[in-house]
């Protein structure tokens, strides 16, 4: 009887659909046979058979890993594009900072003093301004 390897883990299993290669795979396979075959046989004469299939096999080398290359089930795509963000796109230090919870209410409350005292301010001159207009602070004595 013919025993049959099943994987426990199943998220890591691609449907194949033709010569046991995935969607991606003959995509990729795909477009780097429709850049290099032309490549080839355009620089065959002027470069030598030799020295075209070289430049070929370079030129359809990209596509070829991003056909085949994954870690930690991610193509190789994603992985230049976190390498990218890591590198050169995000700032090289981080500072840690927490929002300091009494640091919060220290603020709040320098905030509400500060409004106190404008309020004050501003009645304390409208009572005044209020105590001009009727007289009885400008200094004159009755009688």
């Amino acid at each position: 009887m013919a025993y049959v390897n099943v994987p426990k883990d199943l998220t890591k299993v691609k449907s194949k659909v033709l010569f046991n290669l995935t969607k991606r795979q003959l995509v990729c396979f795909g477009i780097g046979a429709a850049i290099g075959v032309p490549l080839f046989f355009l620089f065959k004469k002027p470069l030598g058979t030799s020295a075209a299939s070289m430049l070929m096999m370079v030129v359809m080398l990209p596509s070829f890993l991003l056909a085949m290359y994954e870690k930690n089930g991610q193509p190789l795509e994603k992985i230049l594009k976190n390498m990218i963000q890591v590198c050169f796109l995000r700032p090289k230090q981080r500072p840690y900072e927490t929002n300091n919870f009494y640091a919060v209410l220290e603020r709040q409350q320098k905030l509400d003093k500060e409004v106190y005292t404008i309020l004050h301010a501003k009645e304390a001159q409208a009572g005044r301004a209020k105590a001009d207009r009727s007289g009885h602070c400008t200094g004159k004595k009755a009688g």
